[in-house]
Formats: C-alpha cells, structure tokens, sequence
C-alpha cells in the first residue's frame, strides 16, 4: 500500500495521537502488530492534552503497579527512546523532592519509601539541611522531610510523543494525521467499523485513545465511558536571575501541603503548577467541540490565588517577577483518578486507553501492559485499577462530574490507607443501608454498593479516622473480630457479584472455564478460578449448584462485568441464559460458633453435619421468606452466607438479630472480615491478579489436572518466578503496614507484601507476599520494611488461626442425658 492510499482494513485502529494512543502504537510494535496497526489523528500529534503538559515523572507512588509503569517511563525518556529512534526527548533528569509538613506526611512518606525498596528505585529520606544543599532557594519553613528521587526529572512532552510515533512508524504502524473519526461501529462479523472522514476502516481490534474527546467517543458505540474534562492551571514566570549561573538544574519541589502542586525551572524561569483544593473548573460536560486543537483557556487567577501566593512565599526569588506564560488546559479525570487502561465493558475488542490525567507520568508504562493484554491475553501488572470494567450504570453523567470535581481537590493530598471518597453518595444502598448507618456503619463503596467496613461504639466517633498508623478504628474492629470468634456477627455482604448461568449447556461452559471441579450434585458448593489463554488468573468465584442445570455464581463486586465479559467471549454458541442479580439480590454472612444456634431459632431446617453439610446450599425459610442458604465462611467459623431477594433483606436480618440477642450477636463490617481471612490464610483479590497463575498464588490445590480447561498448560507450569507466601511480622503497636513493602532475605530484596493486616485473635501482624521461590520455603526468616524500618519476619506454613480448620465443619453439640 502507498503511503497516499487510505487502509480499508487492519489489525488495530487507534483513535487519538496524543500521548496514550502514540504510546500503544510503539509498544504494539514492539510486540509484533506493528504491520497491522493504523493510528489516526483528527489534527497534529499531540494537539490535544498531550502538548500543554508539564513532563514531570516521579518514583514517588505508594502504588506497586504504578511504581512499575513510570521506572519504565524514566528508563525509556531518560536514554532508551532516544537512543532507538535516532529522536531527542529533552529529558532534564534533575531528580525530585516531596515534601512533608507534618508527622501524617512523614507516615506517607516512610511507606513510599518501603515501597520504594521493593521496586528497587534510588529513594531516600531526608531532612531540611539535605533539601536546602540541593535546592537553596526554597523556604523550608515548617518543613520535616522530604522523599528524594535523584533519578526523576521531567521531559518535553511533544518531543517524545513524537520520539515513540518515530518507533511506532520503524515497526510499520500507520499514523494518519488530520483525519477525524466519525463514528465506530461494531459488525455482525465482530470486526469493527472506523468511519472517517477520509474512508472507513474495519478492523478486529479498535483503541478509544481519544483524550478529551474519549467519552463522547464511546458514545457512538453505545459505551458509558466515565471521565470529565476538568481545568489545570500552571505559570511560567519571567527569566530568574538566580538561575543563570546554575552548574545543574535545581530539583522539582513537590508541595503537596502549602502550594498542593509543583514548582520546578524551565530552563531559566520558574515553573509553578497548583491543583487548587476548591471551587475546580470543568469544561465540556456535553461534548468536547471537534474544532479544538492545541486548546487553552484564559486564567482564572482568582480561583487559585491562595496557593499561587503561597508559592511565591516558598520561592521567594520569584516574588518579584512577572508571569511570561500561563498554561490553563483541558485534562481527563476519571471518577477515582485512575486511567481507563483495557476492555470496554460488554463488548469484544474495544480498548480504552483514555482517562489518563497523567499521561506522561504513567503513559508509556501503561501502554505497554494493553498492548501486552491486547497482543498476549493479560498483561504483566496487576490492571485491577485501571479496568475500565470498574465502573457500572451507576456512573451517570452527574455521578462523574460530582467525582470528578472530588478526584481534582484530592490530588495533592495524603493517599491515607483505605481513604474514602465521599461525594456523589450513596449512589447503590442495600436496603439494610439506613438500618445500619443508624448502629453506627461506617460505609465504603464497592462497585457502587455500600458496604459497612466497620461500627462505631462506644462514643468513638462515625466517622473515618485517617492514618497510616493505628487508630482508635483498631480498637473496633478487633471487638467486632472477638465477637465473630467467639459468639456470633452478622455482616451485610450485598456487595457481592451474583450471577446465574442455565440452560443445557451450563455445566459444560463452566466446566472448561474453571480449574477446579464443577460442583457435581444440587446444592453442592465449589472454590475455583477463571483463567485466561496466558493462565493468569481473571477471578475467583464461587458457583453454586442449584439445579441440574442452574448454577449460582458469586465473586466479589468489582468482578461483575469482568465475568459477565470472559463468558460473553468463551461462549462459543453454548445454549446458555446468563443473568446478573446484583441489583436485585442482597445477602447476609452470619458467623461464629453461635450462628447455628441464632439460624436455627429463625428455621424449621435442620442445620447438623448430616442433614446440611460444609459447603453445600439449601434453600430454606426465614420471616417467611425463601432464603439461599449457603454453608460456607470467609471467617473461617461456623457460619452461612444467605442470598435472597432485596425485599427479604430486612425481615431476614430483624430476625436473626432478635433471635442473636441472647447469643450477643454484633454486626462487623469488611475491615473485620479481612482481618478474619488473613488469619485464616485466605488469599483474596490482593493476591489472585492477573500476574499471577495458580502455582505462583499457591492456589494449586483447587487445580484439577483430570479435565481440560482454559489455561491448564500455563497452569501446570513448575517454573516459577515468584510464589506467594504467608508471613508473621512483628509488631510494633503502632504500625502495621499496608500493602507493597519490600521484603528482604539477607539484607537482599526478594519480593513485596501484597495484603498486610494485624491478626487480633493471634496477635500477630500477619501478611501475604510474593517471594523469590528460595525465599518462600515455611519457617525462613526473613525481614519486612515497614514504614523504612525492617522488621524481623517468617515464612509460616499453615493458618495462624485454626490451621485444621475445625470451626467452619463443627456439628452439633449433644448434651449430656441428665
């Protein structure tokens, strides 16, 4: 084909030639479809968020799968890019310094820092005297510390867009510029049509890389993609006089606390950057105009004035000039901050690669995963976070600018452990919500659902208590756990994922979608996982067989569509009915060696060993209510989880509390749950990503090697990179960690934490890791780096609580004859 001839058909087609969509290109053809790849732009590459950027990249994330993404980034802008494609990025690699004012700071700081030593980064922690030798002109005035990152830096933005479309164009991709598309349309064939303004385009595979033009976008394909155009501002000020004898560039100041943004040089000026935590600016809620390009919009000097003064006062040498440059641009704000990285929900191979507000901070290293997820069935990192399949018909269009507008305010302050969003709820209340909220429910959200994490008592106060270190929260859940482990607790788990799959072809299509054995008889209950071509695990469920040829299906809520998709896309014409029954379906888990007493006051059903065994279901009657009664514990006690129809919800759960009072039944939310799990062993999402097979997770015992299923090759493989491990760590009464720290095994790092929790019934912080194979063996001590500080650790190789798991299968107590 000429390079004048327009392409009827390809591989991929990518919309959009900013930094994302640039970005897929070269790393598709870096994994092979280059040839096969067509990229097209309304306008100029970059013309759109790509080119006002400021460039600034930083090892500074508490985030394992984004620590890995920009050290990818860093490698790439710092030599890499530039030495493949002949092309200069501009890479300034004056490194970066993150502020902290206060001790909740320092916390942050210190846990980045463990996160850090896990990711192998060049990190450290210092004080005032360090920052002002390598940075004399800032006013550290209140200042503690500082995370230093000698190796970040920041980039021209437009240089290396066009460095990648440089590699992308050596691997064979097509970029076409000025060449708007019009609509895409999937075909009865499955491909996808890209119509535009030059011809039309079908192809397999379509890539919604569209920046601000993203959401609309998907509009034409009957897709809700979630995300709001908000307004950033940032000021170039005029040449500094300071700055003209410099030997090296002085360090990127991140001010998260007086500035809530970034001060760096640009050249010889100064660059100030300010995310501003009131009154944020949308634009374009409808539709992004077409004619846009290269857009900017005029200052708004009064709505960020506070923290622009504020910068002046910790750069005084800029006190005195003027401002050369404002740059105020549109940027993509997904509801959680998150970028959009992956399916598009309901359909087959539609990507996104949109909802990026950092685009240059993370892009490359995100892209690379969806082309490796593209290209190879998963990618490398975990993408639970960026799933565009994380959001449901709740996130309406009002629901995603009240987000939005949150996400922008939040973007400069502390990333607390479990740190909930509030605005825009509650938007999926179970119907138990208000009954709850009013025992003192301290309400996350999950999928859109309220979830109860944990209840005040006491006069503790019904709120979130923000720290990285223990809190007066601890004290509560530990009683919530005492409760559930020695008497009886009941938990409001509607936030599950409920779904029914019938019909004569169900066992079947289940059957080679699992690893493990389908449940055989009705009313039996299996633990599984879904897999995919590369065995990497997609999810874990469990499925219930309520019929011959109906099977019950529960996962956890951020699954839903996820599930829905991998049996879309394995159906293979099986004759099956697939229902969703989340939004019409609730339940109840009740647990703790009273529960059968409490359940039993509340049925006629008998609940002994022999008339209804461990992990099987029944359908019983409850306040008159027909209930699915499922004997199965995520606590690891005596318990049944009960589904049943929302207007059930509130005479079943009267009940069982009325009939719990003698028992002194307590209500826990999932902060209990997930210390009971931990205690118990129980691997959860945390651990069962997509890295990982069922080997590496140690999951193999849910495995079958007598049937065939998706994955069963890569699945039995035995040569393994890393196996996850479950530890003891010694506490300390204050901190207990939070996920990502390394681990080390003399003095050497050979993994990180995946899940942390304290055990309050065994007393020990216990958590689950990805080790070096060598590292994982029971009984190797080892250390965890908990906040900067090792502390001394070891390899357990049963539950620290009930190892035998005697509770959850306890029968019936005979009294003795008098």
């Amino acid at each position: 084909m000429s390079d004048n001839q327009f392409p009827s058909h390809a591989r991929v087609v990518i919309v959009g030639g900013g930094v994302m969509g640039v970005g897929l290109a070269y790393h598709l053809g870096h994994e092979g479809w280059g040839a096969d790849t067509v990229l097209l732009e309304k306008a100029e590459l970059t013309s759109g968020s790509t080119w006002h950027a400021a460039g600034q990249i930083t090892h500074s994330t508490s985030s394992f799968s984004l620590g890995k993404c920009v050290d990818y980034n860093i490698g790439l802008y710092s030599g890499g890019l530039e030495a493949e494609t002949g092309q200069a990025v501009t890479w300034h690699g004056c490194g970066s310094f993150r502020l902290a004012y206060t001790e909740d700071e320092m916390d942050w700081l210190r846990h980045t820092l463990s996160v850090g030593r896990s990711l192998g980064f060049n990190i450290e922690l210092v004080g005032p005297k360090r920052i002002a030798e390598l940075h004399p002109f800032y006013n550290l005035d209140g200042v503690l510390g500082a995370l230093h990152t000698p190796d970040d830096g920041h980039v021209d933005p437009t240089n290396v867009t066009m460095a990648m479309a440089a590699g992308a164009r050596a691997k064979g991709v097509r970029i076409i510029r000025r060449c708007r598309a019009t609509n895409i349309t999937q075909q009865p064939s499955g491909e996808w049509l890209v119509e535009t303004e030059r011809g039309a385009i079908l192809c397999e595979h379509v890539v919604n890389a569209g920046g601000t033009y993203a959401r609309q976008m998907g509009e034409w394909s009957g897709l809700q993609l979630p995300m709001t155009s908000m307004t950033h501002h940032y000021f170039v000020t005029e040449e500094v006089p300071e700055f003209r004898d410099l030997e090296r560039e002085l360090p990127v100041i991140r001010d998260d606390r007086k500035v809530s943004g970034y001060i760096r040089m640009e050249q010889k000026k100064g660059l100030i950057g300010i995310y501003e935590k009131a009154n944020p600016n949308t634009v374009w809620e409808d539709h992004c105009p077409w004619e846009a390009e290269n857009e900017l919009f005029a200052a708004d000097y009064d709505r960020v004035m506070p923290w622009l003064e504020e910068s002046l006062n910790r750069m005084p040498i800029f006190a005195e000039l003027g401002i050369s440059r404002d740059v105020h641009g549109a940027i993509s704000h997904p509801p959680d901050g998150n970028p959009l990285i992956g399916p598009a929900p309901g359909v087959r191979n539609y990507w996104c690669c949109c909802g990026t507000q950092i685009g240059i901070g993370w892009g490359p290293g995100l892209t690379r995963e969806l082309a490796r997820w593209m290209v190879h069935g998963a990618a490398d990192i975990s993408m639970r976070d960026y799933d565009p399949r994380r959001f449901g018909s709740y996130a309406t269009r009002d629901w995603q600018v009240i987000k939005a507008k949150e996400d922008y305010c939040l973007r400069h302050e502390i990333p607390f452990p479990h740190f909930n969003r509030l605005a825009g709820r509650p938007i999926k209340p179970s119907p138990l919500y208000d009954t709850l909220r009013a025992k003192g429910a301290v309400f996350e959200e999950v999928y859109g659902f309220e979830r109860p994490r944990w209840f005040a008592r006491d006069g503790v106060a019904q709120k979130d208590h923000y720290s990285f270190r223990r809190t007066v929260v601890d004290d509560m859940v530990a009683a919530e756990v005492k409760a559930v482990r020695e008497r009886v607790g009941i938990m409001d788990v509607t936030a599950f994922t409920k779904v029914i799959v019938e019909g004569p072809d169900a066992y079947a299509l289940l059957g080679r979608l699992t690893a493990n054995r389908m449940p055989q008889k009705v009313g039996s209950i299996t633990l599984t996982h879904m897999l995919n071509h590369r065995g990497r695990i997609e999810l874990e469920t469990t499925i219930v067989r309520m019929a011959d040829d109906r099977f019950y299906l529960v996962c956890a809520a951020f699954f839903e569509q996820r599930l829905l998709d991998h049996l879309a896309a394995h159906r293979n014409g099986a004759d099956v009915t697939v229902r969703a029954l989340s939004d019409s379906w609730g339940a109840l888990s009740l647990n703790g060696p009273k529960s059968r007493d409490v359940l039993g006051a509340c049925t006629e059903a008998r609940l002994d060993n022999a008339a209804f065994r461990w992990l099987s279901a029944q359908e019983i009657m409850i306040a008159g209510h027909s209930v699915w009664a499922f004997r199965i514990s995520y606590a690891g006690e005596l318990g049944w989880e009960l589904h049943m129809p929302f207007a059930a919800m509130e005479a079943v759960y009267s009940a069982l509390w009325q009939a719990g009072k003698p028992h002194g039944i307590a209500d826990y939310g999932s902060f209990a749950m997930n210390v009971m799990r931990m205690e118990k062993a129980f691997k959860g999402a945390g651990e069962l990503t997509n890295e990982v097979t069922l080997a590496e997770a140690d999951v193999l015992r849910f495995a079958r090697t007598d049937k065939e299923y998706l994955g069963r090759d890569k699945t039995l493989n035995t040569d393994l990179p890393w196996i996850c491990a479950y530890l003891e760590i010694e506490p300390d009464g204050v901190r207990d960690g939070h996920g990502g720290e390394a681990v080390m095994l003399d003095g050497t790092v050979v993994g990180s934490t995946a899940s942390v929790a304290f055990g309050h019934t065994v007393g020990k912080i216990l958590a689950f890791a990805y080790l070096k194979p060598h590292a994982a063996k029971p009984g190797t001590e080892l250390e965890v780096v908990i906040h900067g500080q090792p502390r001394a650790a070891r390899v357990l190789g049963e539950p620290a609580y009930d190892p035998q798991s005697l509770a959850p299968r306890a029968d019936v107590v005979q009294e003795p004859a008098e």
